[in-house]
């Protein structure tokens, strides 16, 4: 497995290339290729020798964003650009998908798909689940977005306001600049109605079809919370009491169980605690809570509902319910849903709506194969 490690904290150092050391372990064949763009040098997670590959400087394309949403090749020049300051991102390759430093016009382009978290999430929460995918679906890359205020994109700091719509546009910004064509996006929750927008904001009509999953969430009203279950509005106001920096991940474990949330959610919650310093004893947290209390607001307010009644011809938006997750889901959502699947095949579009069972609000943790099956048909049609 090679790997490209990237710092946008120190853009002078480029990137490097690693290969397998002769003493280390060779990675499994099927093993999927991972490029990491982070915040902070990830030298220190290789096992390697480093190939540094020193950048020309490029000016920032202009902020029209292409997508599948643009037919624009996924190449890059002799010298490799500088990583993205946009946001933090995982790609991870399947084995048949060459990563080319030189441009070759005569390749098409390598099928992209993004994968965007929920709120208090980061593109960590895909990495099994993506992995699967690249070892299925060879040909195909995958994209995991950090997004903005969350994970290592926290440190990169944005202007307000902090949106569903401001979110979209940052991927919309990075896709554009890595020059790749997205043909497959898959949003969870928070990441559902990103995606939504993404679609929303890119030149219509698409030069090409599109795929939209939208995992356990709505174009609207958001039912987020029923009984007995833990409420992300409580849980971030929560959050923001905490001191800023903790002596241990404990700390934050015992006070969240005290204030009534599940056992599930306070593990969950303290993976996002990071070392202050290499010899520090002390916890900070990786995203920016405010940030994030703001991007909540947003994804209640935002309606799509009249994007998805209305989708452009080459739109296909698929609707997944998680059985249990029935809080999120009214009546009304369903029928809504259904009567847009009727709308879109005549005008060319496409809505579907899917429910799978087993699974509660977390469905690629939930219920993982039976997530892989449903969304297999996304990439089955480019299979070598």
């Amino acid at each position: 497995m090679s790997t490209v490690s990237c710092s946008t904290a120190s853009s002078s150092r480029g990137c490097g290339t690693s290969f397998p050391s002769k003493t280390s372990s060779l990675p499994a064949l099927n093993s999927p290729n991972l490029i990491r763009i982070g915040t902070n040098s990830q030298s220190d997670r290789l096992s390697s020798h480093r190939l540094t590959l020193v950048h020309e400087n490029r000016k920032a394309r202009s902020s029209t964003v292409p997508m599948a949403l643009v037919d624009e090749r996924q190449s890059t020049g002799q010298n490799v650009a500088h990583p993205p300051r946009i946001l933090a991102y995982d790609l991870v390759q399947g084995d048949l998908v060459k990563w080319r430093w030189k441009e070759d016009k005569s390749v098409p382009d390598t099928p992209t798909a993004v994968l965007l978290h929920g709120i208090l999430g980061s593109g960590k929460n895909w990495g099994t689940f993506a992995r699967r995918l690249a070892r299925e679906f060879p040909t195909w890359q995958f994209l995991l977005v950090d997004l903005r205020c969350h994970g290592d994109s926290a440190s990169l700091k944005k202007r307000g306001p902090h949106s569903v719509a401001s979110t979209a546009s940052d991927v919309l910004k990075l896709v554009g600049q890595l020059r790749l064509t997205p043909r497959v996006l898959v949003g969870h929750s928070f990441g559902g109605k990103v995606v939504l927008s993404m679609v929303e904001q890119a030149a219509k009509p698409l030069p090409r079809p599109v795929r939209a999953w939208v995992l356990d969430a709505t174009p609207g009203k958001v039912r987020a919370g029923g009984d007995g279950e833990d409420h992300p509005r409580e849980l971030i106001s929560f959050l923001r009491q905490l001191p800023k920096v903790v002596s241990s991940k404990n700390e934050v474990y015992n006070a969240l169980m005290e204030e009534g949330f599940s056992n599930d959610v306070a593990q969950w919650v303290v993976t996002n605690l990071r070392s202050t310093g290499p010899s520090s004893s002390s916890f900070s947290w990786a995203f920016d809570l405010d940030g994030i209390a703001e991007l909540y607001q947003s994804y209640e307010d935002t309606n799509l509902w009249n994007f998805v009644e209305n989708l452009p011809r080459g739109v296909h938006v698929s609707f997944l319910k998680a059985e249990r997750s029935l809080h999120r889901w009214a009546l009304e959502d369903l029928q809504r849903i259904h009567a847009a699947e009727e709308l879109a095949s005549e005008e060319g579009g496409g809505v579907e709506m899917h429910v799978l069972e087993d699974a509660g609000h977390w469905v690629h943790t939930d219920n993982p194969d039976g997530l892989f099956r449903i969304l297999s048909s996304s990439f089955q049609v480019l299979r070598p």
